[in-house]
């Protein structure tokens, strides 16, 4: 295949992958978990101010490269933030990351790069987490790149290699905890497969001291640039400490999780196969053509060595750990899929006859037409249908229905926005209503309804465990409905009679 055809097909994958990824950001309600992300950012956005929270939260990157989105769209308040902002800087980075694709093409091949590219731009899963504003497309990128550049040093790459090694790595630790495991896995993998090269081969760009320096090099860079984002870019320079807390937080959820237990196989079983209520959904031509590059990758160069080590070893790991949510299978399937590339070309070139492999073409375009459509049904069409099996504990269409209707009871209030509204209900039943009620500012949070303050706003929100208790309090004086929040979780929402009569009488005059 051409240089130009290769440039033309990925700038293909780049478009398809970017109109998959931006159509629509507003169509799914906010996860409870980016909301949590927005409501950070907001932080940040109003006050300049980011402190690392070594329990609740990752690392700061995915706030800081917010700014240039929200500066770009005029936006300056969290009330003035909407999705497409959010979910538009991770939608763009996820496609972003087709473009590291080419710098493998000295060693996996134009074919492989250019395949590589169209699975990456249609996968369904890769295009339904990067529409949502979480650090996993961010991470699978720079972890990505960090793999790309360390084998470009291994195969004795100059310093700048080195040095985009250490720029990956340093923002791959500044965006996620995970980080302690692809990136020593990337090493072992690279080392692993440099030495089984054997007596013989092209090794002495590593074996004439060089590698020292190439390490401290990017050791070097990747500590500066995680320092200056931890620190708040030196505003806070204690703030490096603070990931070292975290490493007790998350060793306890990875060993001993109180939920979000699922089984080994459980990322394989989400990509290979899954059905419920008439639909079905399958990536298993990504994971069948990566089979393909694993058996042959032994008989091959360094990089089918090396990729397959890293997939295999980092897929192995996170399937083992018991603490698991979809979206953390996109750093080891980002690699996959660079993996399912390399498959596809060992089919091409394990024949020379032109109509087998336009056949071959052929096929994989039909078959990755196949998951286009998905990544269209799930990202659009069943977006937050609990039939598509990307979805993980969503918010329901029915929850910004009731931040609807609470902002429409502001409206015929005397106070407007700054009606206030008391949330009683435990944490995780109160996200993602931060983020839909950011534009009012006498919303206020409890655990429990034991303080008299709570009972006395106008509009109370309240989880079910605290309907009974509630319904004592307020009595007749208010009027309750029932909205779900996530699936089999309900909220109630109580509004002062004389509030509720107003919007009646303001809703029959429409």
């Amino acid at each position: 295949m051409t240089r130009a055809g290769v440039g033309a097909l990925v700038a293909i994958a780049l478009t398809a992958g970017l109109a998959l990824r931006v159509a629509r950001l507003d169509t799914r309600p906010m996860h409870n978990d980016e909301a949590n992300q927005a409501i950070k950012f907001g932080t940040l956005l109003e006050h300049g101010e980011y402190r690392y929270d070594a329990y609740d939260h990752h690392g700061p990157t995915l706030y800081y490269l917010s700014l240039p989105a929200a500066w770009l769209r005029g936006q300056a308040t969290l009330a003035s933030l909407d999705e497409h902002t959010l979910r538009g800087v991770t939608a763009v980075v996820g496609t972003a990351t087709i473009l590291l694709l080419p710098l493998l093409s000295a060693g996996i091949g134009r074919t492989a790069v250019a395949t590589s590219a169209w699975l990456l731009a249609l996968s369904p899963a890769m295009v339904f987490y990067s529409r949502m504003y979480i650090q996993e497309s961010l991470f699978a990128c720079f972890t990505l790149a960090f793999v790309i550049a360390l084998g470009r040093v291994a195969m004795g790459g100059s310093l700048a290699w080195a040095t985009l090694a250490g720029v990956a790595a340093g923002l791959a630790v500044a965006t996620k905890e995970t980080s302690v495991i692809v990136l020593p896995v990337a090493m072992g993998a690279c080392a692993i497969s440099w030495w089984s090269l054997g007596p013989g081969q092209p090794m002495a760009p590593l074996a004439d001291g060089r590698w020292q320096r190439a390490a401290l090099v990017s050791l070097a860079v990747a500590a500066a640039v995680a320092a200056l984002f931890y620190s708040s870019f030196l505003a806070n320079p204690g703030g490096v400490l603070e990931p070292f807390r975290a490493a007790g937080t998350y060793l306890d959820r990875g060993l001993d999780p109180a939920d979000h237990v699922h089984p080994w196989h459980y990322y394989l079983g989400l990509l290979a196969y899954s059905s419920s209520g008439g639909l079905r959904w399958s990536e298993g031509l990504v994971l069948g053509l990566a089979a393909v590059g694993a058996v042959t990758a032994w008989k091959r160069d360094f990089w089918a060595r090396y990729l397959t080590c890293n997939v295999a070893i980092s897929a192995a790991i996170f399937s083992a750990i018991r603490y698991k949510t979809p979206w953390n299978l996109l750093p080891f399937y980002v690699g996959a899929i660079v993996l399912a590339g390399i498959g596809f070309s060992a089919l091409v070139h394990a024949t020379s006859s032109r109509a087998v492999r336009g056949a071959l073409a052929v096929a994989l375009v039909i078959a990755s037409g196949q998951l286009g459509g998905q990544a269209w049904r799930a990202s659009v069409t069943y977006a937050s249908d609990p039939r598509n099996p990307y979805v993980y504990a969503q918010t329901v269409p029915d929850a910004v229905r009731m931040a609807t209707r609470i902002r429409e009871l502001a409206a015929v209030h005397p106070d407007g926005a700054r009606m206030q509204v008391s949330v009683i209900a435990a944490p995780h039943e109160q996200w993602p209503l931060p983020w839909y009620l950011r534009a009012m500012p006498l919303v206020g949070y409890w655990t429990a309804p034991g303080d008299a303050l709570a009972l006395q706003a106008p509009v109370v929100v309240a989880s079910m465990d605290h309907t009974a208790a509630l319904d004592g309090a307020l009595g007749d004086r208010y009027v309750s409905e029932f909205f779900g929040l996530r699936p089999e979780v309900l909220l109630t929402l109580y509004i002062e009679r004389g509030l509720w009569e107003r919007f009646l009488a303001r809703a029959s005059m429409r």
